[in-house]
């Protein structure tokens, strides 16, 4: 969304919401700003969300794992969670012998790692739900009718 849009949406000045932008950017709370891409449009209709289970709680194996993994092509997101798995990796790939490739060459070698379950995605939903402090009372559009 360009700033004349989100300027508009938020209901402020264009410049003013130039400066808090840059503002949350530098403070960290805004990472990045990212494309939505289609994976089937680029050639990547096979997702995967792969379960990944260590045999062994190695700092050294979990911080290979950290850093590597979410560089591999095709890896959409990796989380490392609580609970009996340990890490679930987010995965685009051209075929399903591509998925299985991906799981055999990239991750069920890899040090430490005991299991790798894959589950296929069917449908990926992507929220739209705001990232607000929990002190704050309301968002955007409670605010503009405040203002009113």
């Amino acid at each position: 969304m360009s700033n004349a849009m989100l300027a508009r949406e938020v209901g402020i000045a264009e410049s003013t919401c130039l400066v808090r932008v840059r503002s949350l950017r530098e403070r960290g709370v805004v990472r990045g700003i990212h494309a939505d891409v289609d994976p089937v449009a680029v050639g990547r209709p096979v997702e995967a969300m792969i379960a990944v289970r260590f045999g062994g709680h190695r700092r050294s194996h979990f911080e290979q794992f950290t850093e590597e993994v979410p560089q591999l092509p095709g890896v959409l997101g990796a989380y490392h969670v609580s609970g009996a798995i340990d890490y679930y990796v987010h995965v685009a790939t051209e075929s399903a012998d591509a998925l299985r490739d991906f799981v055999l060459d990239h991750l069920t070698n890899r040090p430490g790692v005991l299991h790798a379950e894959t589950s296929l995605i069917f449908e990926s939903l992507r929220g739209r739900g705001t990232m607000t402090r929990p002190d704050d009372e309301g968002g955007p559009e409670e605010e503009r009718e405040e203002r009113a």
